[in-house]
């Protein structure tokens, strides 16, 4: 008996009950298992609730290789379009999980906070440091030696700040996470379990499901994933490792930076060939090419893959990564002219703007798709004979 018409998703109990009607059709053909970790998940339930959906979308890495592949897809009578499906299911766990829950309609005007970040968040920045900061010292050249960064911005204002804001964020992130992990129903026992903590690690740093093998263990086994079209490519697996490892280079550029004024006494900004300037300018080249890799393949991507709301929330996150990258190196190259002062609000702006979306934004799924690969890491492991 054929399967009905795909519900309206307008509502997330229509979304639910199109994900379970997806999610019985391809648990009935089988047909992609192979193709990454999201089918053989599917294959180990027999019933789809909401937590199963959720955890089911939040493991797929969202390649496309399954609709191009698929005998239901369109205009076959079942409509089936699984990557559009699991984005629009894991757009709405996103709000689910978020914390405070009142914050959880920023996830639903990502375009709104966009505007906010890059423009609202540096123009107040600007204005409170004109209100207290004398003109003379706002807009007048300073020299490396004379911290110049702290000449305008005193360091333990700077700190108080964005250190009250990133344990904010903190907070808000470790909530959503638990949220998502106790409604899985798993024991936290397996989060310190070393085999499970060490395969979902692994597997999130190497993106083993972007490789287009299967997400085996070998790794780098396949020609890539279908995005931007159904010709197999690494670009979007290398253009996210870019974006990853920038930031991360990035946070550990702050870090040091942070070690130097509080151990040594060394105030920044720092020489050129210092080590966090090095490690700073290198994590921010990452974060230029990054971000404008996966841009441009999200503009060339075929449109009936996609989740419009899911793209506005990718958009909105990927250029506020570049455009912190990109003020950073102005405020970097032109830290000893008279514009210091003002890139300096700008920069900083953006950052915070970056920072408060980043509970209630794209970056979130980075914490839920590693929830999912531990879940997964554990299911896969009790599979085996013996265990």
């Amino acid at each position: 008996m054929p399967s009905p018409k795909p519900a309206s998703k307008s509502s997330p109990l229509a979304l639910l009950a199109e994900g379970e009607r997806v999610m019985r059709i391809c648990n009935a053909c089988r047909y992609c298992e192979g193709f990454c970790a999201v089918f053989p998940a599917l294959e180990r339930r027999l019933n789809f609730s909401e937590k199963d959906l959720n955890f089911l979308a939040n493991l797929c890495h969202d390649c496309g290789e399954c609709y191009y592949s698929c005998q239901y897809a369109p205009p076959h009578e079942f409509a089936l379009n699984l990557p559009q499906t699991l984005a629009a299911l894991r757009r709405e766990s996103y709000s689910k999980y978020a914390w405070p829950g009142w914050f959880a309609g920023l996830l639903r005007w990502n375009t709104l906070a966009l505007i906010l970040s890059t423009v609202a968040a540096p123009v107040l920045f600007f204005l409170l440091l004109r209100m207290y900061v004398p003109a003379s010292v706002l807009f007048a050249a300073h020299s490396v030696a004379e911290g110049s960064f702290y000449q305008v911005v005193p360091h333990g204002v700077m700190m108080t700040a964005f250190g009250g804001v990133g344990l904010l964020v903190l907070i808000a992130l470790a909530a959503g996470f638990l949220r998502f992990w106790r409604e899985t129903g798993e024991s936290f026992a397996t989060l310190l379990t070393p085999a499970i903590l060490w395969r979902a690690t692994a597997g999130a740093l190497r993106l083993r499901y972007l490789d287009g093998g299967g997400g085996t263990d070998g790794g780098d086994g396949g020609d890539g994933c279908a995005y931007p079209s159904e010709v197999p490519s690494h670009a979007r697996r290398w253009f996210h490792h870019l974006t990853f490892y920038g930031f991360m280079l990035c946070f550990a550029a702050t870090t040091v930076a942070a070690i130097y004024h509080n151990f040594f006494g060394w105030a920044a900004p720092y020489a050129w060939l210092s080590l966090p300037v090095i490690l700073g300018s290198l994590g921010g080249a990452g974060l230029l090419a990054g971000p404008a890799g996966l841009l441009w393949l999200k503009r060339r991507r075929d449109p009936a893959l996609n989740d419009p709301a899911q793209s506005m929330m990718d958009i909105a996150f990927l250029v506020l990564l570049f455009l912190t990258s990109l003020t950073g190196f102005l405020l970097i190259l032109l830290r000893e002219s008279a514009a210091m002062g003002t890139l300096l609000a700008v920069h900083l702006g953006i950052v915070a703007g970056l920072f408060l979306t980043i509970p209630y934004g794209k970056f979130v799924h980075g914490i839920y798709r590693f929830g999912a690969l531990l879940l997964n890491a554990g299911e896969e492991r009790r599979s085996k004979p013996g265990n």
